[in-house]
Formats: structure tokens, sequence, C-alpha cells
């Protein structure tokens, strides 16, 4: 219960805990009895000593919990999820209303008692029930409990036990100390820092053989049947609800636009602003000194260098208003561009400044910015207008499927042949409203749904929603080497210039090995030099398929790769490992973490060892006849 109300109130404290109980209760079933038969008690699924997990505990958690289940497997509901799936899912969490119950058994046994003024100390503190004043609001609180089907008296029940639990984890958890001796020798393994040269041997940069002979051709058809088969593709209807949907939709009054115009005034309306960099010094001889330097043109980190003890500030897009001194202000406004100026006396000391560019004021009358603002205004409000208005498409799709979409809401619809990878036949995008992660979910649920299903509306990413009906399958099929011969020749080609560039490679990294280093055998290949990381600090540089022997590779061992576009060969120069006490805050992270993950494996023996102490008694009957009245049992259809 108390994972569910952290899921739908706030996330605080307890999740590390919850997640712990969770996982203790799967490592731990199994250790109860198993009961056919527990007294008169035929409504109790399962005793922890003096507690009582009910049917309707376990009922409510599962009607509860299961809508965020089924979203997350991305079906409409709980009918839809495989019964074997159902039932496993319902056992998960009787295991953990038993972990839980374990913990509640421990507490009574302990004479661990929350007081009510914990407990209401607890509800005010949580902003989820706050009004505008940041006090707690009854009225507030009351629609909250309303909302999630909650009453008072088992809201604040959830928070005593909540309470109850953290009193015993958390001092065990506090027992935990971390080693300085470990986080040292875990620092140092993370810091280890290698350098590496690496150099690339690209396929597209090997010549093109000249085109076979069929023969030659139809061999390469013959043995790469897979490579030409015309691809399954599916005539498929979608309807998309997102907020790039519903954007121009949205209407607002010009009186509306006019206010947020004037509002936000002074970004429609920009004085003169310039990029400048500032040195400001206490010393007027050192001023002069950091004056000479830049003006010889030393780059500006070596002027920051040679400001120490100083201030230096990058200032791009500074207007006079924001520059805190007025005769610097002024000063920066008549300066010339890109020359050095001061030392310049001021009020915080003295300054030396250079303008990198100059920005012209820009006038943007109401009816130029009109569109921008009520574009600003549209992406603001599409997700609320979405919310609002998935519950209307849901209507209309079970009421009359894809073909009672109301033309008013927003909704996108397409219908279209396609493949898997998106494609119409003709190779070309097909032409879905959506796009990203929203449009790869759409074209895997075309591809997993069976033809002539029943549409139902499936929430998607980005706060979106999206229903889809596929109306004809065709399956995937040979093609003819006639038909495929323009294809055969073009991969035959490619798998050409591949093997020249495995030739071209290995001949390097033989070389490599031999002489030190890819350096000495490069010639004029362009070589990536110095290329350093460790496991604390990656470089996305070097290419994942290299990362995973790096890492385990001695100064002067070489190695050769492949990525999708080409060879890599590869020598480490240089492997050393940098004091890690010398970032002592990187060093407390790293100690900070290690204490963290002590202390989570001192509350896992713990909740382990309650669990064998106080071993559950579970009515197989009862949790059976639970499940089965619910639909959970795979027996029954919800």
């Amino acid at each position: 219960m108390i994972s569910y109300l952290r899921r739908v109130f706030v996330e605080s404290w307890l999740g590390r805990v919850s997640a712990i109980i969770i996982f203790l209760a799967f490592i731990g079933w199994g250790v109860g009895d198993v009961l056919g038969y527990m007294g008169t008690e035929t409504d109790v699924v399962a005793k922890v000593g003096q507690n009582r997990i009910s049917s309707a505990d376990l009922g409510q958690a599962l009607q509860a919990e299961m809508p965020a289940i089924t979203k997350q497997m991305g079906v409409s509901d709980p009918s839809q999820v495989p019964p074997a799936m159902r039932r496993q899912v319902a056992h998960q969490i009787l295991q953990r209303l038993v972990g839980q119950a374990e913990l509640m058994e421990s507490a009574r046994r302990l004479n661990v008692a929350v007081p009510d003024s914990a407990v209401r100390d607890e509800v005010f503190a949580q902003p989820y029930f706050k009004g505008t004043n940041g006090q707690f609001d009854r009225n507030i609180f009351n629609a909250r409990l309303r909302e999630h089907n909650l009453n008072e008296q088992r809201f604040l029940t959830m928070i005593r036990d909540d309470l109850t639990t953290r009193t015993i984890l958390q001092p065990v958890a506090q027992a935990a100390s971390a080693s300085t001796t470990m986080a040292t020798r875990l620092s140092a393994f993370g810091l280890q820092t290698h350098v590496v040269d690496m150099l690339r041997i690209p396929f597209a940069d090997q010549p093109t053989p000249p085109t076979p002979d069929d023969a030659i051709l139809q061999r390469f058809y013959a043995n790469h049947p897979w490579l030409f088969r015309s691809p399954e593709l599916r005539h498929a209807r979608v309807v998309v609800l997102s907020p790039s949907t519903v954007a121009d939709t949205i209407t607002v009054d010009d009186k509306d636009l006019k206010r947020v115009y004037e509002e936000q005034i002074t970004r429609y309306h920009v004085p003169e602003t310039r990029d400048v960099q500032v040195v400001t010094l206490s010393d007027e001889k050192q001023a002069q000194a950091v004056a000479d330097l830049w003006s010889k043109g030393t780059d500006w980190n070596s002027v920051q260098l040679a400001a120490k003890g100083g201030a230096s500030v990058d200032m791009p897009g500074a207007r006079p208003s924001t520059i805190p001194s007025e005769t610097l202000s002024k000063a920066i406004f008549a300066a010339p561009l890109s020359q050095v100026q001061g030392p310049l006396k001021t009020e915080a000391g003295w300054v030396v400044f250079r303008v990198n560019k100059v920005i012209a004021p820009q006038d943007t009358p109401f009816e130029k910015a009109k569109q921008d603002i009520l574009g600003q205004f549209r992406k603001a409000q599409a997700p609320a207008v979405v919310s609002a208005r998935s519950r209307q498409l849901q209507d209309a799709i079970a009421g009359g499927g894809l073909d009672a979409i109301p033309s008013d809401i927003g909704a996108a619809a397409a219908a279209g042949t396609l493949d898997a990878q998106g494609n119409t036949a003709e190779k070309e995008p097909a032409p879905l409203p959506a796009s990203g992660k929203l449009r790869d979910a759409i074209l895997q649920k075309i591809f997993s749904l069976p033809k002539g299903n029943q549409p139902n509306l499936i929430e998607g990413p980005d706060n979106s929603w999206y229903a889809v009906q596929v109306d004809t399958i065709t399956p995937d099929s040979p093609r003819t080497f006639e038909q495929a011969k323009a294809d055969v020749l073009a991969a035959w080609q490619a798998e050409a210039r591949k093997h020249a560039a495995d030739e071209h490679a290995t001949t390097l990294y033989t070389a490599a090995r031999e002489r030190g280093g890819i350096v000495t055998v490069a010639g004029g290949a362009p070589i990536q030099k110095n290329l350093s990381f460790s496991r604390a600090a990656p470089n996305a540089s070097i290419p994942s398929e290299l990362m995973a022997y790096l890492p385990q590779m001695k100064a002067g061992q070489s190695i050769m790769g492949e990525d999708s576009s080409g060879f890599l060969v590869a020598t480490v120069t240089k492997v050393f490992t940098p004091d890690p006490k010398a970032d002592p805050v990187a060093f407390q992270r790293v100690k900070d973490a290690l204490g963290q993950s002590e202390g989570d494996d001192l509350v896992a023996s713990y909740v382990d060892a309650l669990a064998k102490h106080m071993p559950p008694k579970i009515d197989e009957r009862a949790v059976s006849a639970t499940l089965s009245s619910l639909g959970f049992d795979g027996t029954v259809e919800q």
C-alpha cells in the first residue's frame, strides 16, 4: 500500500525502503508455511505473527496497482495482460504485503509505537496537501484522497505504518560505515586513466570494385537469401492525440496575447547588448599587467589564470542595466569592438575588459510577436489539453471505433501501408502524425497486433495517446534474382569494400603489435591522438566496441575492432591513476555512496532475517479465491 501511496502522492525518503521490502519479499517467498486451511478466518490470505493480510487488502492492492502496471505494458486495461502474467503480478504484490507485515510484526514485538502527533506532522509536511499559502489545506487533503479512492482512516494508517517502518529500518541503515581504504580503492579504480591513439578505416573509403559477371552475383544472391526479401507490409489506421496535434486547436483572445506582450516588453524591445569579458582586481599594477598580456592576443583562459586573486566574468548579451557599476557600464557601451580596455577605476576595484560582440537593438511590434506568444501559450497549455481531450477520444473509440473520432479535439488520423521500419512500399517514410519515441511506439504496436484487432486508446511517451487498427497483413516474401539484381550488386560491392577495409586494418594492427603502436605504422592515415578516459569519465570519442577491452589493457598494447561504419585500430599509450584524495568532494561522494550501499545491505539482511524468524503462513485457497474473483488466476477473464 505504501508504495502505491508514494506513486500517487509524492516521492520521498521511503522510496528506497519500499524497494528493499519488495526485493526481500521476492527472495523470502517460500520460507513460510503454505496451508490449505487456516482455521475459521476464510477472508485472510496470509498471517505473520499477529498481523493479518486480508483478501480485501490483497484485492485493494491489486486494483490500485494494476492500472499503472498495464500502462507500463502499453495496454489499456488489465484484461489485455496475459493471464499467467496477471497471476505473477498478483503474487508479487502479495509478496510485498507479506514483507511489510513482517516489519510491522517486528515493530509490535519491539513495542514501537508512533504517536498521533508524529502522524499529524508527517501529513502536514506533505507538499501535495498544501495550499497557495504553503500551509496544510483540509479541502485539498480531502480532494486528493477522493481522487485516489482513499478514506482518511486508511490513509492515516498507511502513514503510521510508514513511520513505523522508518523507525525500525533507519537505525539499521545508519549503523553502516564506509571504509576509507575501500573508498580509496574504489575511487582509484574509477579514476584509473588510459590514454589511447586510435585510427579508423572506413568501409566507404575503400575503392568500389568493378561489376562482376552474373555468375558471381547469382552465387552471392543464393548465399544471402535473407537480404533480398520483400518486407512484411501492413495496412493500418492510426489516431494520435499529442501536444503537437492539439496545439493548433488552442485559441487565445488577442487581448490576452496583448497583455503577455506588455508583460514581456523587455523581450520584444531589446536595447543594444554586448558580449563582454571583464577582469576585476584590487591592485592597479596587476590590472595593468593583465591588460598588457591580454592586448598581446593571449586567450581568455590564460588571462583568467593571470588574474589570480581577482574576479573574472564572461557576460554574453549584457545590457546597461545588468552591469552593477554605472562607471563600468558607460565605459563598456562606449568601447570599441575587440580592443582591451583599462585598467579603469570603479567602485569594485580596477577593471580590465574587452567587448567581443555588439548586438544592435531590436524592436518587435505586437503583430510580429503575436505568433510567437501564441506558440508559447499553446506549448504550455497543450499537455493539459491532451489530458482533458484523451477522455473524449477514448469514449469516441469505445463507441464507434476509429471512424467516430470528433473533428474538434485535435486528434490526427492517418492510414496507409508500411513496413516495420516505418517506410512505404516505395521506401519513403510513412506519413505518420508522430515522431521520435512516439513514432517508434506506434510502429511497434502496428507490428504486434493481429489483423482486425479492436482499437484501444494507449498512453504513449511525451504526454501522448494513440490507437491502432491493423486492416491487412502482407507477409514478407523472397524476390527473384532479376527483381533484386540492383540490390544484389550494391550488397556485393559493400561486402567487397568491407573486406578490403578488414585486410587493411588487420595489416596495421599486426604491425602495431610488433612495432609498439599505431603511430609508428599508420603512414599518412589520420590518427586521433591522446584520447583519454577513465571509468568515472568515459570519452564519447571512443566507440563502445573498443570500450569493452580498453580498460583492461596495459600501455603499449594494441587492439582491433569494428563498428557500423568501419574498422578501428587503437593503441594504449599510457595508463596512470590520479590521487583519489586530490579531489576531496568527489572522494566524499564515493565514500557516501559506499556507506549507503552498505546500509542497504544491512537493511536487506535484517529483513531477510525477519522472514526466517517469523515465516508467513499463507492460505493458498484464500489467495486463489481472491485472484479468481478479480480474474488474476488465468481462468477468469475480466
